[in-house]
C-alpha cells in the first residue's frame, strides 16, 4: 500500500523525505515535502469501509503516535525544524494490487492531539 501511496503523492508533485522512519515514537509510513512544507502521511488499508474504513482506523491514539514520532524526526533533521507541517492520511481500500486511494490532506493537526 506504501508504495501505491507514495506513486500517488509523487504524482501530485510532493517529494519524498523519509519511508518507514522509525523513533521510540513509533513509525511514519511517509515524509514528504510539499512546496515549503513537511508533509507526514500515514497509509491505512482496509479491504472494506466496514467498521468505517482505512481512515476512521486513524484514532486518537494513533495522531497522537504519530504527532510524538513526527517531533522527534524533525529533531533529527533540524534543517526542516521551522517548516510548515501537516498530517495527511492516505485510506487505501480494495483490491490490495490495485487499492482505490482516497489522500486526505491535512487529517489532523498537531495541536488537536
Amino acid at each position: 500500500m506504501e508504495t501505491a501511496a507514495l506513486q500517488h503523492l509523487q504524482a501530485h508533485g510532493l517529494q519524498l523525505l523519509a519511508r518507514n522512519a522509525q523513533s521510540r515514537g513509533g513509525e511514519l509510513d511517509l515524509v514528504m515535502h510539499d512546496a515549503s512544507s513537511v508533509v507526514f502521511v500515514e497509509v491505512r488499508y482496509r479491504a472494506s469501509a466496514g467498521f468505517g474504513g482505512s481512515a476512521m482506523s486513524v484514532d486518537a491514539s494513533k495522531r497522537r503516535k504519530l504527532v510524538h514520532a513526527a517531533q522527534l524526526w524533525l529533531l533529527r533533521h533540524p534543517q526542516h525544524a521551522n517548516a510548515p507541517c501537516r498530517f495527511d492520511v492516505v485510506a487505501a481500500s480494495g483490491d490490495p494490487a490495485a487499492p482505490q486511494l482516497d489522500w486526505l490532506r491535512d487529517a489532523f493537526r498537531a495541536d488537536e492531539c
